[in-house]
């Protein structure tokens, strides 16, 4: 691996040490896995709509579907401005 300090260096070690990934592609995959789980809600639901409906589900079957699946899924958080972040912490 690079010298080059990496967030989740921790967790690229981990998998080059209990896979058969190199630091190269333990990063990628880091990095992949990241990116699907930090998918904004609105554009998951577009995507699970899109998904759902090319494998011929109906609209009544798939809102509820994806209204289900939306609690287990791990989206994005919204963008918060230096005020918002102040009002978290000080109310």
């Amino acid at each position: 691996m690079s010298t080059a300090w990496h967030p989740h260096e921790d967790l690229i070690t981990h998998l080059t040490r209990t896979s058969a990934l190199g630091p190269g592609e333990a990063a990628r995959v880091v990095a992949d896995v990241l990116a699907y789980f930090s998918e904004p809600v609105e554009e998951f639901v577009r995507r699970r709509h899109a998904e759902l409906k090319a494998r011929g589900l109906v609209n009544e079957e798939i809102f509820p579907r994806i209204a289900a699946e939306i609690p287990s899924r791990r989206v994005a958080a919204p963008e918060l401005s230096l005020r918002q972040l102040r009002r978290i912490v000080y109310g």
